[in-house]
């Protein structure tokens, strides 16, 4: 696949974050489970490296510089403008932690959380525009926010990201180019967790993956599951990131 040279299309999930406080032992963790190689990436926020499939980038892992921010991957939606999107998810009602900033010449960020509390990022692509592998094995399949308001939900994210949201089997999803890209549902099993973004990375095998993933130090939080996009099961990485595999239909 060659190198993206236009950035994706407003509300596009156009890369995932890992913010972990064990960076090497992340690396170790997915660069096995997933095939993943590494090289660096911007600094700006403390260490962060991204990950690859080859020669494409698929999703970036850094060490979190708050004191006690859980370890989690982050889903970051593709925008036309940041500062504009950011005043969106405050006009809307969620709040903005972080930026937007320029994450050196990559590309302008935000990190935002819905109503609810659930986190997302903003990108605004520049050098870096954002994967470029997916939904082949190790690259991201699907995200999918899981919350108890799945209405709300659905208002928020249609007005700031400037997308419709269209029902599916089991909740909605957003459409860009007339086409499902994330999913919204609710989630009655939420177990003192906030409502969150699930990162669905693609294997070819899910069951072999949570047994490999339990080998790697890992934990299997839902046993593997048919969904409507396949089969797929719910992992915690060693230091309890929380993300899914998925043996894509």
């Amino acid at each position: 696949m060659s190198a993206l040279t236009l950035r994706l299309a407003q509300g596009t999930p156009c890369w995932v974050s890992l913010m972990t406080d064990d960076l090497p032992g992340a690396r170790a963790f997915y660069g096995q489970l997933l095939g993943w190689t590494f090289t660096a990436g911007p600094t700006q926020l403390g260490a962060y490296v991204r990950a690859r499939i080859g020669e494409e980038p698929v999703a970036g892992l850094g060490v979190s510089s708050v004191t006690g921010y859980p370890v989690q991957w982050t889903t970051y939606f593709a925008v036309d403008s940041a500062d504009r999107s950011a005043q969106l998810v405050r006009e809307c009602g969620g709040t903005v932690a972080v930026g937007p900033l320029q994450a050196e010449r990559a590309g302008r960020l935000a990190i935002a959380a819905d109503v609810s509390g659930a986190v997302f990022g903003l990108w605004q692509g520049a050098e870096h525009l954002g994967r470029e592998a997916g939904p082949e094995p190790g690259g991201p399949a699907w995200a999918e926010l899981l919350t108890p308001d799945p209405d709300g939900a659905a208002v928020f994210y249609r007005t700031v990201l400037g997308v419709p949201v269209a029902e599916t089997e089991g909740g909605s999803a957003l459409l860009v180019g007339g086409r499902p890209v994330a999913g919204i549902r609710r989630d009655a099993e939420l177990r003192g967790h906030p409502p969150r973004w699930r990162t669905h990375f693609a294997v070819t095998d899910a069951e072999l993956t949570a047994r490999r993933a339990v080998e790697l130090g890992g934990r299997v939080l839902v046993e593997p599951h048919p969904t409507p996009r396949g089969r797929a099961v719910r992992l915690a990485d060693p230091r309890g990131g929380h993300f899914s595999v998925l043996e894509p239909l």
